[in-house]
C-alpha cells in the first residue's frame, strides 16, 4: 500500500471538494425543486430512467445536514428540514427495506442537532416499521424483491432497528435486529471476508438455499458495493451493541477489500478504487463503492483497540479520498457534469447509471470528506 497521504497535504483538496458539492447540490435543488434523482444520464440528474426501486430519499437531505454542520449556514437547514419533511410519510412504508437509508440520514442527524423529542419519534417509526419485514423462518429482514431474499444491503439499514429498539425498550424488535445479523453473517459473509449480495430462503422451513445476485458477476463472486455495505453496516451494529462479532466481521469484510483492491499508484482505477466486481466486471470501475469504504473505515479505525489496524483503516480510508478528490473522479473540472463524484454504478446487469453520479455515492462521499476533515480538527 502506498504512504498515506498527510492530512495537511490532503486538506486543500478534501475542502474544495467539500465546496463543489455543496455548489452541485444547490444547483440540484434549484433547477430541480422537490425532485429526487437517483443517478445520471450523461452527467445529468433529471431522466426518465429506470428506478428499479424507491430508496434514496435520505441522501440529498443527508448531504444538506452535512453541509449546515460544517458550515452553520441557515440556507442549508433550511433546505435540509425541507426535503427531509418530504419523506416524512415513508416511516410507514412497507415495500422497501431501505428505511435506515431514508431517516438515519435526515431525520437522525436532524435529533441529534435540536434534541427535540417528536423528530426522534420519527426515527424510532421508521425503525419499528422496517422490523416488520422480519421472518421468523429463516431470522432475517426480507429484500424488498421477495419474501425468501435477503440483500447484504440491508446491514446498512438495519442499524435504525436497533435504534428504535434500544430507544422504546422493544426487547422482542432488539432481537430481531440480532437474529438478522447473524444470520447474515453466517449465510452472505463468507471464510475469506468476501459477501454475497443475496440470500434465498425456503420459505416453508426456513432453511437457507443458496447465495445469488442482482447486481454481481455471480453468485460466487464478490461484488464491490455489497462489500462496503457489509463493513460499514456490521461496524455500525457494532457501534450501536457493542456486540464483538460484528466488529471482527466488519473488519473482515474491510480486510477483504483492501486485500483485494490494489493501494499502489498503478492501480487501474487509481489507489484504493474497485472495480464493480472483483471476480468478474473488473473492466467497470465503482466509485460508489469506493466512497461507502472510506466512509465506513473512518468509523472502524475508531473502533478498533489496536493502533496500529487503526492506522491501517484510516491510511486505506485517506488514500482512496485523495484518488477520489482528484480530477479524474471528482467533476469540477467536467463542464455540464451535475453530479459530484463521477464513474458510479448502479445496476451493471440492468445499464442503469452505469459510469455515473449516484445518490448514494454523493452522499456517502460528501460523509466521508467530512470525517477526514474532522480529523484534524
Amino acid at each position: 500500500m502506498i504512504a498515506e497521504p498527510k492530512l495537511s497535504v490532503l486538506r486543500p483538496k478534501l475542502e474544495r471538494a467539500f465546496d463543489f458539492a455543496q455548489v452541485q447540490v444547490k444547483a440540484l435543488i434549484e433547477n430541480h425543486p422537490d425532485y429526487f434523482p437517483m443517478y445520471t444520464q450523461n452527467g445529468k440528474w433529471k431522466h426518465g430512467g429506470e428506478a428499479w426501486t424507491n430508496w434514496c430519499e435520505g441522501f440529498l437531505g443527508g448531504m444538506m445536514w452535512i453541509f449546515h454542520a460544517r458550515t452553520s449556514d441557515p440556507a442549508w437547514r433550511k433546505s435540509a428540514e425541507h426535503y427531509s419533511r418530504l419523506i416524512e410519510e415513508r416511516k410507514h412504508d412497507r415495500n422497501v427495506h431501505d428505511l435506515g437509508f431514508l431517516f438515519w440520514s435526515t431525520w437522525k442527524r436532524w435529533y441529534e442537532l435540536t434534541g427535540k423529542e417528536e423528530l426522534n419519534e420519527t426515527v424510532i417509526t421508521a425503525g419499528k416499521t422496517m422490523g416488520m419485514r422480519f421472518k421468523e423462518k429463516g431470522g432475517y429482514l426480507r429484500s424488498f424483491v421477495a419474501d425468501e431474499s435477503l440483500f447484504i444491503d440491508i446491514m446498512m439499514n438495519v442499524g435504525i432497528i436497533f435504534y428504535a429498539a434500544l430507544e422504546s425498550g422493544d426487547a422482542e424488535l432488539l432481537k430481531k435486529a440480532h437474529k438478522h445479523c447473524q444470520t447474515t453473517r453466517r449465510y452472505l459473509v463468507r471464510g475469506d471476508g468476501s459477501t454475497s449480495h443475496d440470500g434465498i430462503f425456503d420459505l416453508q422451513t426456513g432453511e437457507f438455499l443458496r447465495q445469488s445476485t442482482h447486481q454481481g458477476w455471480r453468485a460466487d463472486s464478490a461484488w464491490a458495493r455489497g462489500q462496503a455495505w457489509a463493513l460499514y453496516g456490521f461496524g455500525t451494529a457494532y457501534q450501536l451493541t457493542g456486540e464483538r462479532s460484528y466488529l471482527q466481521t466488519a473488519q473482515l469484510c474491510a480486510d477483504f477489500y483492501i486485500e483485494k483492491t490494489s493501494f499502489e499508484d498503478d492501480a487501474p482505477f487509481g489507489p484504493g478504487i474497485p472495480p464493480n466486481d472483483w471476480d468478474g466486471h473488473r473492466d467497470k470501475v465503482e466509485s460508489s463503492a469506493a466512497a461507502i469504504t472510506a466512509s465506513g473505515m473512518l468509523n472502524l479505525a475508531k473502533m478498533v483497540q489496536d493502533p496500529l489496524r487503526a492506522s491501517h483503516y484510516r491510511q486505506a480510508a485517506l488514500i482512496i479520498l485523495d484518488t477520489l478528490t482528484g480530477p479524474e473522479y471528482l467533476a469540477n473540472e467536467t463542464p455540464g457534469w451535475e453530479g459530484i463524484l463521477k464513474h458510479g454504478m448502479y445496476h451493471l446487469n440492468k445499464n442503469l447509471g452505469v459510469d455515473e453520479s449516484v445518490m448514494w455515492g454523493e452522499h456517502f462521499f460528501v460523509e466521508a470528506v467530512d470525517k477526514a476533515l474532522a480529523l484534524e480538527e
